[in-house]
């Protein structure tokens, strides 16, 4: 769904580290190891984290496509080591082993355990359940926080709120002048990442009874876009509709099931005239009276903030395990279980942002165009319109 960029993620849960590729990217554009790992440490925030997160810090190491502090506009390589991979080197080693290594048998239901083994002919579910881990995420943060510093530099900021863990809901209004960088400093203090203190105590406590139980939460989060300039995307080809790559993008997540833009499903329940935001003039553009569509019309953002809603599923790997089947022995058994998460959701809303970076660095790219950031702001500064 990309037209201008490229990425590649590499790398296993257990493995000796993650690889990333980043290419199609400008140069003249300042980034530092410090900026990406600030994104990184946000990812690994939230109540309800497991285990891994207190053995990760997770560093990156920029390899390649960075000079002086500045791409080169050449492919930028990102490389994250695995503190976890010590206690891995039998079970992952890349050559191999004398000793025998105990095999994972017992597929995860909502996992790509069952799926992988029949699709690669596996007889070792540890070949699948590696690769598919949202471990692989943190590498999409790496390469997503290089093109956030371009969107920033452009003038467009992206951030995110949780809204929903299970039942529990923060209805807390986003005001229309608090920017995306002021809604990521309010909800980062929050161990949930929502706005409501209340809603943040009673989602906690969801989390707390279903680890309690062996079980697992999902939930719901919103992210927003601001600054952006009209006609990103096109309504000419289906492919090319922002809303397609947006979507393309955010449902490739581990666990994402789902994606609302603006007023999303509840429009389906109104009529035309409450749905279709009103278009007005300030004497100097135009304005709208209300912000439904979520920033894109007819394939296109109209310079109106992007809004989006995801939902996330719960985590497939549960303490107390489902039922499941052998697939050496086809006995029925409890599922294989992994150190996991009891709830991701804000983690989650992060991965989300770095997203939505990819899909709008990548439009501004083909819109406007230009192989360096001076030649690309020298463009927007002569035809983009707000």
């Amino acid at each position: 769904m990309l037209k201008k960029l490229t990425f590649l993620t590499s790398g296993e849960s257990h493995g000796k580290g993650l690889l990333g590729i980043l290419d199609g990217f400008p140069s003249s554009l300042s980034i530092s190891e410090n900026y990406i790992n600030n994104q990184l440490a946000r990812r690994q925030m939230g109540h309800g984290r497991g285990g891994r997160m207190k053995i990760e810090t997770d560093q990156a190491e920029i390899w390649s496509g960075v000079r002086h502090g500045k791409t080169l506009g050449s492919p930028i390589g990102i490389l994250i080591h695995n503190k976890d991979w010590e206690n891995w080197t039998k079970k992952m080693s890349v050559e191999p082993v004398d000793d025998a290594v105990k095999k994972v048998t017992l597929p995860r239901p909502g996992h790509a355990d069952l799926a992988g083994v029949q699709k690669y002919g596996f007889d070792d579910i540890r070949n699948v359940l590696e690769r598919s881990s949202a471990r692989e995420t943190t590498m999409r943060v790496a390469l997503g926080s290089v093109c956030r510093k371009l969107l920033e530099d452009l003038g467009i900021t992206v951030g995110s709120r949780v809204i929903q863990i299970h039942d529990v809901k923060d209805e807390t209004p986003i005001s229309p002048d608090i920017s995306p960088e002021a809604l990521n400093k309010q909800a980062d203090k929050s161990p949930v990442r929502c706005l409501d203190k209340q809603a943040e105590f009673a989602m906690m406590k969801s989390i707390d009874d279903a680890k309690e139980n062996g079980d697992s939460v999902g939930g719901i989060f919103e992210v927003v876009a601001t600054g952006l300039p009209y006609g990103l995307g096109t309504y000419t080809q289906w492919h090319q509709k922002l809303q397609a790559r947006i979507s393309g993008l955010m449902m490739s997540v581990n666990a994402f099931k789902g994606i609302e833009i603006g007023s999303g499903f509840s429009g389906g329940t109104q009529f035309g005239s409450e749905v279709h935001d009103e278009i007005g003039w300030d004497g100097e553009k135009y304005i709208r009276h209300s912000n439904n569509a979520g920033g894109i019309e007819g394939g296109m953002s109209n310079a109106q903030a992007i809004v989006l809603r995801m939902a996330m599923k719960p985590i497939p790997t549960l303490i107390k395990p489902l039922r499941s089947v052998d697939i050496h022995t086809k006995e029925k058994k409890d599922a294989h279980k992994e150190r996991t998460d009891a709830c991701a959701v804000p983690a989650a809303s992060i991965i989300a942002e770095s997203m939505l970076c990819f899909v709008l660095a990548d439009a501004l790219l083909e819109k406007f165009g230009g192989d360096s950031m001076e030649q690309i702001k020298a463009h927007m500064a002569v035809s983009a319109q707000y």
